[in-house]
């Protein structure tokens, strides 16, 4: 699986108590998190080398024209929600050390996993070198931010309270690894999403105690409806989908045991820190609303196909995919829920942020809301 740009994202949110400009409440922002956070760190610590099939067109197709490190056909969540706020678009710290990071910086890579990944190379979940890029490699490259950002914790508080801090769905390829190495659905709820749940509650942690105010942290897709999930783990026991949604059942209630797990540390934590205000951003009622409801958001009628890709059930296979030579994207991007089999396209990340920046899929709102 070394070819895939690894599974999701995201993340964390951060503002002051000051009294802040209504229409730009936010100074920075500071993102965390895989595959669906990425802005370009992954392209920039493999480089452009052979098997890099994401700085290749498509991608990137729909807004920006050429391939920039995103794992879509155009912007992530993370540019809208920049957008939103009338800031630039989150910059790639990998790309460019030495650059300002006054306003923002984007420490999500494509792959990246919760738990060390140290830990999956000694345990042989994989068969390949791992970047390190998890959550405690990019928790470190914040701190070399910050070092050049401010001077001391209180000169730090003081930064970063009108800064946004993004979390994104991190879990999702640890969960990944661990099943295709043969693990069971029961081994990795009763193991090891609570040590993700862990290691996310402590990395929102180590940034309130650098002065994050604001967390807003999201929760797993229904990975039973992603196209890769649904040729890896294809089943011929039809009770294993879901009639509603013809999505495998037992990874989507993986990724709702893991929110379930994740809102209620969310809830301990901010009894804990009744300053901060933690936000909860949902990923899997607007996936899975768009999947049994296609049509009123003006989805193709088939929301489990995939828009890049080429042959299987999905238009989907491990030896043909997005990026490659001979593998073209559909003519109407806009219409797809699924981009390349593991990603979603700039029209679901545009539908999503609307309903994370205004409600109801984040619980509170991103954008602050009038009194």
């Amino acid at each position: 699986m070394k070819f895939i740009c690894a599974f999701f994202f995201f993340f964390v949110v951060s503002y002051g108590h000051a009294k802040q400009n209504s229409q730009k409440p936010y100074s920075s922002i500071y993102a965390f998190g895989d595959s669906y956070t990425d802005t370009g760190n992954f392209v920039a610590m493999l480089g452009s080398g052979p098997g890099i099939w994401i700085n290749n067109l498509p991608y990137g197709e729909t807004f920006f024209g050429y391939p920039t490190g995103r794992c879509s056909d155009g912007r992530l969540i993370i540019d809208f929600i920049a957008e939103e706020f009338g800031l630039p678009l989150v910059p790639p710290y990998q790309a460019d050390h030495n650059r300002s990071f006054v306003q923002g910086a984007n420490f999500a890579v494509a792959g990246a996993t919760a738990i060390n990944v140290e830990f999956f190379e000694q345990n042989n979940f994989v068969s390949f070198p791992l970047l390190r890029n998890s959550l405690n490699y990019q928790l470190q490259w914040f701190d070399e931010v910050k070092i050049s950002l401010c001077n001391c914790t209180d000169e730090c508080k003081g930064f970063f309270n009108t800064s946004l801090f993004t979390f994104g769905e991190f879990g999702a390829n640890d969960y990944s690894f661990i099943l295709q190495a043969g693990k069971s659905i029961e081994e990795v709820m009763n193991t090891y999403v609570p040590q993700v749940i862990q290691l996310i509650s402590n990395a929102i942690e180590k940034v309130i105690g650098d002065g994050a105010i604001t967390v807003a942290v999201a929760g797993q897709l229904p990975t039973g409806c992603v196209p890769l999930f649904l040729t890896l783990f294809a089943s011929s026991n039809k009770l294993d989908y879901d009639p509603d949604t013809k999505c495998l059942k037992a990874y989507n209630d993986l990724a709702t045991y893991h929110n379930l797990l994740l809102v209620k540390e969310l809830g301990r934590l901010r009894g804990k820190y009744p300053h901060t205000n933690i936000m909860y951003t949902n990923y899997y009622d607007p996936v899975i609303n768009i999947v049994k409801h296609p049509d009123h958001f003006d989805f193709i009628s088939t929301p489990l196909q995939t828009c890049c890709g080429k042959d299987g059930p999905y238009n989907w296979n491990a030896t043909e995919i997005c990026g490659m030579p001979g593998v073209s994207a559909c003519q109407t991007p806009s219409t797809y829920l699924h981009w390349d089999g593991v990603h979603l396209t700039e029209a679901a990340h545009r539908y999503i942020s609307t309903t994370w920046l205004n409600g109801p899929h984040a619980i509170p709102p991103i954008k602050p809301q009038c009194n």
